[in-house]
């Protein structure tokens, strides 16, 4: 997104909203609550109201929901199966349901094509088809057989689909979506994507859900079209991981940091802004471009793709043991 002629690469509504807070204060149309969880988890909400909001925040209106787990990368099933179970709840609250299903032991009677973006050769990328690889598929089962082969009225017709990137296809992904979702006719979309975050110590640490669809690669600078009700026909809820962060952004932050910690009279009358911009005139083009990503994001994509796909499994089919019998 582009602030003033200032770039902040990030996809995560919160740290867009906290850089607009710092920057204006709080802002009539958005609305912002934190939930601080025993495990350590933190999870906050951010509701764009407005259109003068959103366009500050250079986002559609709806709501972000940000799960901030700072132990996530660590191997801990317990506190994965934990945040598993946070994931469907948060899920099943932003899914456009007649009926909300509060109890997670049940299933959705419902109809859902689970996306996953990005392009599975390139590790930082392949969250989303990793995650499509672990989830239970049912659609064609249920065609064949019908809902009773899994002894339960309340189970999910779910579909995937991994539709790559633009460079392997020569499609935008929302096109091969259109026709999918004309052929198939799911009630609504849920698209997984790897994301771009801003802070280092949010990367493969934070988890962000919304309802107001997706446009891939925005978050380092690659626009496509976006997938949202308008451009596919059904709903759709996004949720994405952030795995890369803006290398010009680390090195402007540690220079920051340095202005502040040293006596530099000239340089201490810079506000932050003044320091980024700075920090971008130095650095480019050597850094413009060059996205970071942690060393061990293998074992992390590894991880998230397996706990997102329980929490979608969760959120959408029930208990364990129906999934299990699949």
């Amino acid at each position: 997104m582009l602030e003033d002629g200032y770039p902040i690469r990030t996809d995560l509504a919160l740290e867009s909203q906290e850089r607009l807070k710092k920057d204006q204060g709080n802002m009539r149309g958005i609305r912002v609550q934190e939930e601080k969880r025993e495990n350590g988890v933190t999870v906050s909400t951010v509701v764009i109201e407005t259109e003068n909001a959103a366009k500050a925040m250079g986002r559609p209106k709806g709501t972000y929901i940000t799960i901030e787990a700072p132990e996530i990368i660590e191997e801990d099933a317990g506190y994965h199966r934990d945040i598993s179970m946070e994931l469907a709840k948060i899920l099943r609250k932003l899914l456009p349901l007649e009926k909300p299903v509060e109890d997670l032991n049940k299933g959705l009677e419902v109809s859902v094509l689970v996306v996953g973006l990005g392009n599975r050769e390139v590790t930082p990328d392949a969250l989303g088809p990793r995650v499509v690889d672990n989830l239970f598929i049912t659609r064609h089962i249920m065609n064949e057989f019908g809902k009773y082969a899994f002894q339960s009225e309340d189970v999910s017709k779910i579909s995937g689909i991994v539709p790559g990137v633009m460079a392997q296809t020569g499609m935008e992904c929302v096109e091969i979506l259109r026709g999918i979702v004309e052929e198939t006719k799911p009630d609504f979309l849920i698209t997984v994507d790897a994301l771009a975050a801003r802070s280092i110590k949010r990367l493969g640490r934070t988890i962000q859900l919304t309802d107001t669809g997706i446009t891939p690669g925005s978050g380092i600078g690659n626009h496509r079209n976006a997938i949202n009700k308008k451009s596919v026909g059904v709903q759709v809820i996004s949720l994405g991981v952030p795995t890369v962060v803006d290398a010009a952004t680390i090195v402007a932050d540690a220079m920051s940091e340095l202005v502040s910690a040293l006596s530099l009279s000239d340089l201490q009358k810079l506000d932050e802004r003044q320091r980024q911009e700075l920090a971008q005139e130095l650095l480019s083009p050597q850094l413009n471009g060059l996205f970071v990503t942690p060393k061990n994001i293998d074992d992390s994509i590894k991880q998230l793709s397996y706990l997102i796909s329980e929490g979608l499994n969760i959120a959408l089919l029930g208990n364990k043991e129906k999934m299990q019998n699949i």
